[in-house]
């Protein structure tokens, strides 16, 4: 049989369970986790390599998780939202994941219709399904199929890993035949310094309460990388001197929270020793600043870095 390969995009409601699905699937923590609804800020590439098995051809998919759909109110969502659409153009195939568990609403309505827009082959995956009763999921699924007219309707629930083995065979059987996009050893495409933001700010969204999680972000300032101790300095950016002080908490305990759990998850991805600086400062408005939320982005970091370069070589010459 023909190798299979393509991109899969991942759509879905805020807490539908779009990054679980990714890391599941995956088989490697790439995207951040948590219970507060837009976790999830970029398009984050995981890449899944199937080996043949049966009538099931061999394949690579490329997934790409986004943010959840949500009505943009400032620049950074507004950033988010494009996020998505970005994440829909060209893709070979779309997951419209849902909460199972959930009641539909508009939001859920206003994702369908995206998905309908863009004429894509569509899965609906109707996740969470260890939180629904065995007797109401079959009229769950009726009522989808009424709605739209989906490719498959796939049970699953990303946490404890149902139906995944169902939702790989049917992915790659509806893939076009095509070329490894990706080494077999490479499960994303990001670089590890994104990651590491990533992981500082879960601990963030972890460590803090109410509007403090949404008014942060992390940038990273240093990486320094050893082939026994990596050297790290991030920021965390928030939008008031109130939240800077519930960031560094009393004495600086809650600072040094963040900090050690993040440490630990940085040394796992890494699997080398971390020594971390964390330091918060407060940037007025940010997530309304158009350039600063750019500034973020982590594929507009890695331009900066790649233009700094040439002038840093340049310079070591000139001292020679």
């Amino acid at each position: 049989m023909p190798f299979r390969s393509g991109f899969v995009s991942i759509i879905g409601r805020p807490n539908a369970g779009k990054s679980t699905l990714l890391n599941a699937l995956v088989g490697e923590k790439l995207a951040i986790v948590t219970r507060k609804p837009q976790t999830t800020r970029n398009r984050i590439q995981g890449v899944v390599n199937v080996e043949r098995s049966g009538k099931r051809p061999a394949g690579q998919i490329v997934l790409i998780d986004t943010p959840g759909v949500h009505k943009p109110i400032n620049s950074l969502n507004r950033r988010m939202m494009k996020e998505v659409y970005d994440a829909l153009d060209g893709c070979d195939l779309l997951l419209l994941i849902v909460d199972a568990s959930a009641k539909f609403g508009t939001g859920d309505q206003f994702v369908l219709d995206i998905a309908r827009k863009t004429g894509q082959k569509t899965f609906l995956l109707l996740n969470k399904i260890d939180a629904v009763e065995k007797q109401d999921l079959l009229p769950l699924i009726a009522k989808y199929k009424e709605l739209q007219d989906f490719a498959e309707v796939i049970p699953i629930s990303a946490l404890k890993r149902d139906g995944l083995d169902t939702l790989l065979h049917a992915v790659v059987k509806a893939l076009p035949e095509g070329p490894r996009y990706f080494p077999k050893d490479q499960i994303t495409d990001q670089p590890e310094r994104f990651l590491v933001a990533e992981l500082i700010r879960e601990q963030v969204l972890l460590a803090t309460e109410q509007e403090v999680p949404y008014a942060t972000t992390v940038l990273i300032e240093r990486y320094d990388e050893g082939a026994k101790l990596t050297s790290i300095a991030a920021t965390i950016y928030c939008e008031r001197e109130g939240q800077k002080a519930i960031l560094i908490g009393k004495r600086g305990e809650t600072l040094k929270k963040i900090g050690s759990a993040a440490r630990l998850q940085i040394e796992r991805l890494l699997n080398t020793k971390v020594y971390l600086e964390l330091f918060v400062k407060v940037r007025p408005g940010w997530r309304d600043s158009r350039q600063f939320v750019e500034e973020t982005d982590w594929r507009r970091q890695l331009e900066q870095i790649s233009a700094r370069e040439p002038s840093d070589v340049a310079d070591d010459d000139s001292d020679r």
